[in-house]
């Protein structure tokens, strides 16, 4: 923390999921953390839509009912905000209107590969 300078301050987050203590975010479990910073995030974009977002397998902590859920976020906020998701997760694959997977058949030979699904 730089309480002199909060520009160069981070923000402490402080959760509790259902059932559990209030705690800071770095004690809990990696599917915790992982909800409780989709949730921050489209706490954010509900009150102030961004025209895209990227996610690295933000769902790859989530346990199949949390990743089903995530998937059915990510389509009702896909109306305002265009998501790039980066998932190996087939139920988050599913509500994709276009995939582009990469392929490498030989070694050092990488192929694109994209399938329209709208």
């Amino acid at each position: 923390q730089e309480p002199d300078n909060v520009l160069e301050s981070g923000i402490e987050i402080i959760a509790q999921p259902p059932g559990k203590r209030t705690r800071n975010i770095n004690l809990l479990s990696g599917g915790e953390k992982a909800l409780s910073a989709i949730a921050l995030l489209f706490a954010i974009f509900k009150y102030r839509p961004s025209p895209f977002c990227l996610l690295d397998e933000a769902d790859a902590a989530l346990d199949e009912a949390n990743v089903e859920r995530f998937a059915r976020l990510l389509k009702s906020y896909s109306g305002e905000t265009q998501f790039i998701l980066i998932t190996h997760n087939r139920t988050s694959m599913e509500v994709a209107d276009r995939m582009y997977g990469v392929t490498m058949e030989e070694p050092g030979i990488s192929q694109t590969v994209s399938l329209e699904l709208s």
